[in-house]
Protein backbone atom coordinates (compact mmCIF):
# COMPACT_ATOMS: atom_id res chain seq x y z
CA UNK A 1 0.00 0.00 0.00
CA UNK A 2 2.62 2.34 1.13
CA UNK A 3 4.30 1.67 -2.42
CA UNK A 4 1.42 2.82 -4.46
CA UNK A 5 0.77 5.73 -2.98
CA UNK A 6 4.47 6.68 -2.93
CA UNK A 7 3.92 5.82 -6.86
CA UNK A 8 0.97 8.28 -6.94
CA UNK A 9 2.94 10.80 -5.17
CA UNK A 10 6.42 10.71 -6.95
CA UNK A 11 3.65 11.05 -10.66
CA UNK A 12 1.90 13.88 -9.04
CA UNK A 13 5.15 15.71 -7.64
CA UNK A 14 7.20 14.95 -10.93
CA UNK A 15 5.07 13.67 -13.43
CA UNK A 16 7.17 10.46 -13.67
CA UNK A 17 5.02 7.10 -12.80
CA UNK A 18 4.33 3.79 -14.54
CA UNK A 19 1.73 5.04 -16.46
CA UNK A 20 3.08 7.58 -18.08
CA UNK A 21 1.59 8.93 -21.43
CA UNK A 22 2.02 11.45 -23.79
CA UNK A 23 -0.70 13.46 -24.37
CA UNK A 24 -2.13 13.84 -28.27
CA UNK A 25 -1.28 17.36 -28.38
CA UNK A 26 2.09 17.25 -26.22
CA UNK A 27 4.43 18.44 -29.28
CA UNK A 28 7.02 16.14 -28.08
CA UNK A 29 4.98 13.47 -29.19
CA UNK A 30 4.42 15.12 -32.40
CA UNK A 31 8.08 15.40 -33.02
CA UNK A 32 8.69 12.02 -32.02
CA UNK A 33 6.30 11.30 -34.43
CA UNK A 34 8.34 13.13 -37.15
CA UNK A 35 11.60 11.57 -36.43
CA UNK A 36 10.47 8.15 -36.45
CA UNK A 37 8.85 8.91 -39.42
CA UNK A 38 11.64 9.98 -41.23
CA UNK A 39 13.51 6.79 -39.86
CA UNK A 40 11.92 4.64 -41.40
CA UNK A 41 10.74 6.19 -45.04
CA UNK A 42 13.69 4.73 -46.98
CA UNK A 43 12.21 1.21 -45.41
CA UNK A 44 15.16 0.40 -44.18
CA UNK A 45 15.96 1.41 -40.11
CA UNK A 46 19.68 0.47 -38.51
CA UNK A 47 21.35 0.08 -35.46
CA UNK A 48 23.07 4.18 -35.98
CA UNK A 49 19.62 5.53 -36.70
CA UNK A 50 17.88 3.53 -33.62
CA UNK A 51 20.62 4.89 -31.04
CA UNK A 52 20.69 8.19 -32.80
CA UNK A 53 17.30 8.36 -32.20
CA UNK A 54 17.20 7.92 -28.50
CA UNK A 55 20.20 9.96 -28.04
CA UNK A 56 18.72 13.39 -30.24
CA UNK A 57 15.13 12.81 -28.33
CA UNK A 58 16.37 12.54 -24.69
CA UNK A 59 19.44 15.52 -25.40
CA UNK A 60 16.64 17.08 -26.44
CA UNK A 61 13.68 17.10 -24.39
CA UNK A 62 16.34 15.91 -21.66
CA UNK A 63 14.19 12.03 -20.78
CA UNK A 64 15.52 9.40 -18.94
CA UNK A 65 16.18 6.11 -20.63
CA UNK A 66 12.52 4.99 -19.46
CA UNK A 67 10.83 8.05 -20.54
CA UNK A 68 12.71 8.09 -23.85
CA UNK A 69 12.00 4.77 -24.91
CA UNK A 70 7.96 5.27 -23.97
CA UNK A 71 7.92 8.01 -26.34
CA UNK A 72 9.81 6.66 -29.12
CA UNK A 73 6.96 3.62 -28.73
CA UNK A 74 4.01 5.63 -28.48
CA UNK A 75 5.43 8.05 -31.33
CA UNK A 76 5.97 4.80 -33.46
CA UNK A 77 2.34 4.11 -32.78
CA UNK A 78 0.75 7.42 -33.82
CA UNK A 79 2.90 7.30 -36.81
CA UNK A 80 1.82 4.14 -38.17
CA UNK A 81 -2.07 5.12 -37.67
CA UNK A 82 -0.92 8.27 -39.72
CA UNK A 83 -2.45 9.35 -42.94
CA UNK A 84 -0.05 12.29 -43.41
CA UNK A 85 1.97 14.38 -41.79
CA UNK A 86 -0.44 17.70 -41.00
CA UNK A 87 -1.53 16.27 -37.72
CA UNK A 88 2.11 15.86 -36.24
CA UNK A 89 3.10 19.32 -37.62
CA UNK A 90 0.08 21.09 -37.24
CA UNK A 91 1.08 20.60 -33.55
CA UNK A 92 3.96 21.75 -33.18
CA UNK A 93 3.48 25.21 -35.51
CA UNK A 94 0.49 25.53 -32.93
CA UNK A 95 2.91 24.71 -29.77
CA UNK A 96 6.31 26.20 -31.10
CA UNK A 97 8.19 29.13 -31.49
CA UNK A 98 10.29 29.34 -35.21
CA UNK A 99 13.15 28.69 -33.29
CA UNK A 100 11.88 25.08 -31.47
CA UNK A 101 10.43 24.33 -35.13
CA UNK A 102 13.56 25.07 -36.49
CA UNK A 103 15.37 22.89 -33.80
CA UNK A 104 12.55 19.66 -34.43
CA UNK A 105 13.80 20.10 -38.60
CA UNK A 106 17.49 19.63 -36.92
CA UNK A 107 16.88 16.38 -35.28
CA UNK A 108 15.35 15.22 -38.74
CA UNK A 109 18.06 16.03 -40.44
CA UNK A 110 20.37 14.60 -37.61
CA UNK A 111 18.47 11.16 -38.29
CA UNK A 112 18.48 11.70 -42.05
CA UNK A 113 22.33 11.62 -41.77
CA UNK A 114 22.84 8.95 -39.05
CA UNK A 115 23.26 6.20 -41.30
CA UNK A 116 25.67 8.02 -43.77
CA UNK A 117 23.40 8.53 -46.58
CA UNK A 118 20.17 10.87 -47.49
CA UNK A 119 17.87 9.04 -49.30
CA UNK A 120 15.49 11.12 -51.94
CA UNK A 121 12.64 9.91 -49.66
CA UNK A 122 14.30 11.09 -46.76
CA UNK A 123 14.83 14.86 -48.68
CA UNK A 124 11.52 14.92 -49.78
CA UNK A 125 9.90 14.20 -46.21
CA UNK A 126 12.01 17.34 -44.74
CA UNK A 127 10.58 19.77 -46.92
CA UNK A 128 7.38 18.88 -46.59
CA UNK A 129 7.68 18.99 -43.11
CA UNK A 130 9.59 22.26 -43.19
CA UNK A 131 7.01 23.59 -45.42
CA UNK A 132 4.02 22.70 -42.95
CA UNK A 133 6.31 24.31 -40.00
CA UNK A 134 6.58 27.33 -42.29
CA UNK A 135 10.29 27.19 -42.16
CA UNK A 136 11.79 28.56 -45.31
CA UNK A 137 14.02 27.09 -47.92
CA UNK A 138 16.90 29.25 -46.78
CA UNK A 139 17.17 27.68 -43.41
CA UNK A 140 16.00 24.19 -44.11
CA UNK A 141 19.32 24.30 -46.45
CA UNK A 142 20.97 25.83 -43.80
CA UNK A 143 19.96 23.19 -41.33
CA UNK A 144 20.92 20.51 -43.30
CA UNK A 145 24.54 22.14 -44.15
CA UNK A 146 25.24 22.50 -40.95
CA UNK A 147 24.34 18.89 -39.93
CA UNK A 148 26.15 17.42 -42.99
CA UNK A 149 29.40 19.71 -41.68
CA UNK A 150 29.29 21.54 -44.45
CA UNK A 151 31.10 24.92 -44.53
CA UNK A 152 28.17 27.63 -44.92
CA UNK A 153 30.90 30.59 -46.03
CA UNK A 154 31.64 28.73 -49.23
Amino acid sequence: MFDKLRQFLKSAVTGEGDGLRFAEDDHRLAAAALLVHIVSVDGVVDDAERATLKDVLAQHYKLTPEMTAELIAEATERDNEAVDLYGFTSVLKRNLEIEERLKVLEMMWQLVYADGSVHEFEDNTVWRVAELLGISSRDRLALRRKVAGEDEAS
